[in-house]
């Protein structure tokens, strides 16, 4: 008998839990989804900070919750981890035609990988086919790779991409290209995937300089309000555009803005604590020092950064 693989084993030792732990008994979807929520957000911090140990541990626990997700629909009735496995296979399928191509109307529809929809492999590690090697299997319902006079670059495919998404939310009826985003989504997420879905049908700047320019434009829009003693739902309108304006030309300039403002948010968290450090050191209490003496401490701490350097 085959032993499950490494991540059937974790689905097969949620079960067990399921059965046996009266506290994962209890749980539901909903119950469990602060807790998964909560690990996404520590292992997008782990690979922030390019940590491998604390990766590897954020990513057994974010699995572990994916396979609880699993296992609880597969209780409810709902689906089980071939499905998702199929479904994640036919999707990767379609949106990389330069690599599987389409199956002829007498291949089977798992043709493309050349073995069975379990994915069977034998001892010597061919893949099976209707209880066969792939290397006994009747070549004629094999499709060969498929061999591309010119490799598309990653540009092309991710153009691609996003124009097969829009042709699979055509299927489901959606009226937008920038329908089904998650409206959770932090707001820097989701200004950077409306313009990456706008850009995937053509509606982008050619370069950076455009983008620069808009931004330049928004600031000066933002002055103008400012100057004017606009009200706050106006200010908050410019900068809007403006913080829309950035976040795209850290796209065009191939910046991820959430990496960015990370490393900024970082940069002044370290400063400051050294601001801190400083004033303590020369007896100057900070919550009355006044702007001046703190902005010369901060020059200070920033100088020695650049002595580092």
């Amino acid at each position: 008998m085959q032993e499950p693989s490494g991540l059937g084993r974790i689905v097969e030792l949620v079960r067990d839990l399921r059965q046996r732990c009266p506290w994962d008994g209890a749980q539901t979807p909903q119950t469990l989804r602060p807790y998964l929520i909560e690990e996404v957000f520590e292992l997008d911090h782990a690979l922030g900070l390019n940590d491998r140990g604390a990766i590897r541990v954020e990513l057994g626990d974010l699995l572990l919750h994916l396979a609880f997700q699993v296992v609880l629909a597969e209780e409810r009735g709902d689906f089980g981890p071939e499905d998702l496995t199929r479904q994640v296979e036919e999707k990767m399928w379609r949106r990389h035609p330069h690599l599987f191509p389409a199956p002829s109307p007498s291949t089977p529809a798992d043709g493309r990988m050349g073995g069975r929809a379990d994915g069977g492999v034998d001892g010597s590690g061919n893949r099976q086919v209707d209880g066969s090697t792939d290397r006994e299997a009747d070549e004629s319902t094999q499709v060969p790779a498929a061999h591309p006079p010119t490799r598309p670059t990653a540009d092309e495919v991710k153009a691609r991409w996003e124009r097969l998404k829009l042709a699979e939310r055509d299927d489901e009826h959606r009226p937008s290209v920038l329908d089904g985003l998650p409206p959770g989504m932090p707001a820097l997420i989701m200004a950077f995937r409306l313009q990456e879905r706008a850009a995937g049908i053509g509606f982008d700047w050619p370069d950076w300089a455009g983008p620069l320019e808009k931004v330049r434009e928004e600031t000066g829009e933002l002055a103008h309000e400012l100057a004017a003693g606009a009200r706050a739902s106006r200010l908050e309108h410019e900068v809007g555009d403006l913080l829309f304006a950035v976040v795209n030309l850290a796209r065009k300039a191939e910046i991820d803005p959430r990496a960015a403002l990370e490393g900024a948010n970082r940069r002044f968290a370290e400063r400051f604590g050294a601001v801190e450090h400083l004033a303590a050191e020369r007896g100057v209490d900070i919550h009355s020092a006044g702007l001046e003496v703190l902005d010369g401490l901060w020059e200070e701490v920033k100088n020695s950064e650049h002595g580092r350097t």
